[in-house]
């Protein structure tokens, strides 16, 4: 529906211009004592020659010779083209008797070569309007790709975070059931929350951030069942519960999960802060843990969780997010800060990447 309606106002715009470059003579010598007769034909018959000129190197010349690098044969023909058309207006222009003396020579080389400059003028004009066109269309069409790319590739992504979380968490219901089989069968119950908003709130690129906010807790209370006495977790979320504004699902997620992962230890004392909160138009997340280095021998993680986190905000949020770590002193602090949509971005992922 939308090219028809590009290709219909592209008909009526060439249209007017035409009609207002047919009346504009008349418009600016409506004051002067001429032929007027003669004056609508001669400038019907040559208005109707670089018509002819103009479209015929738009829709032919331009792109079956010289988008087809057949540069040589392109000018050949264009300027065939403009000197005949330029002889058949001017031969035309004598049909409607002349008041003017018939031995004009002068006048006529004169106006036979104004025919040709004009028509040179818009052949240059079509050519120049065809390869703009030709560049939006091909510019389009490259976005519309690089559209489609990365809507594959984050699909992709998801279908690569989905099983990622699912076995870590499998992984922490496993190491529950034999110390406490109330506590696995609990985990359980609450995994099914969890795996619901990941089987069928991520298939949308954006989510309503209170949905987000749900499924941290969710994940938080998870976290908490298999979690000792000495692990101090907090949760700070000062979002509005009800926040409709808009973000990519499970982005927090990872960082929350190398929280609980890499800051926990069952043998010292521990701790997870995790914090949200809204400034402006953007939701920050920061996330301090415990921090125990791991050492060498250590080869738990394999590094998906944050490479895909990169390259979904590289994709979803080009040059607009921050995401950040380091350690101070005993505590490792992560922090990611993205905006939020009011309603989701025109096109599907951001493409101006």
């Amino acid at each position: 529906m939308t090219r028809k309606r590009t290709k219909s106002q592209m008909i009526w715009t060439n249209a007017l211009a035409w009609v207002f470059l047919y009346l504009l003579p008349f418009i600016l010598w409506r004051d002067t004592d001429v032929d007027w007769g003669r004056m609508a034909y001669t400038h019907a018959v040559i208005l109707a020659g670089a018509a002819f000129v103009f479209y015929f190197n738009y829709f032919y010349l331009t792109e079956r010779l010289l988008f087809r690098q057949r540069t040589g044969m392109f000018f050949l023909a264009n300027t065939g083209v403009i000197l005949a058309c330029a002889l058949f207006t001017f031969l035309l222009e004598d049909v409607w008797p002349s008041k003017e003396l018939p031995d004009e020579t002068a006048t006529d080389i004169a106006s036979y070569v104004s025919h040709v400059v004009l028509f040179v003028i818009l052949s240059g004009i079509s050519i120049l309007a065809k390869t703009i066109m030709k560049w939006n269309d091909t510019e389009n069409l490259r976005r519309e790709e690089e559209r489609r790319r990365k809507e594959a590739e984050l699909l992709n992504l998801k279908q690569q975070l989905n099983p990622h979380f699912l076995f870590n968490t499998l992984n922490n219901i496993y190491a529950l059931i034999a110390v406490s089989p109330d506590k696995a069968q609990r985990t359980v119950l609450e995994l099914s929350k969890l795996m619901r908003y990941v089987l069928y709130e991520n298939d949308h690129f954006f989510v309503p951030l209170h949905q987000e906010l749900d499924f941290i807790r969710n994940y938080v209370e998870l976290m908490r069942i298999r979690l000792t006495d000495n692990i101090d977790v907090q949760t700070d979320l000062q979002v509005p519960p009800s926040c409709e504004k808009l973000i990519a699902p499970m982005l927090f997620i990872t960082l929350i999960e190398n929280a609980f992962k890499h800051g926990v230890s069952h043998t010292h004392p521990s701790f997870v802060h995790i914090g949200l909160r809204l400034v402006d138009d953007r939701v920050a997340c920061t996330i301090a843990n415990s921090y125990f280095p791991k050492d060498g021998t250590d080869k738990s993680g394999s590094g998906i969780g944050l490479g895909n986190l990169r390259r979904r905000l590289d994709i979803l949020y080009p040059h607009k997010h921050i995401l950040r770590g380091e350690v101070k002193g005993d505590t490792y602090v992560s922090e990611l800060v993205v905006p939020l949509y009011p309603q989701p971005p025109k096109g599907g992922p951001d493409t101006d990447h």
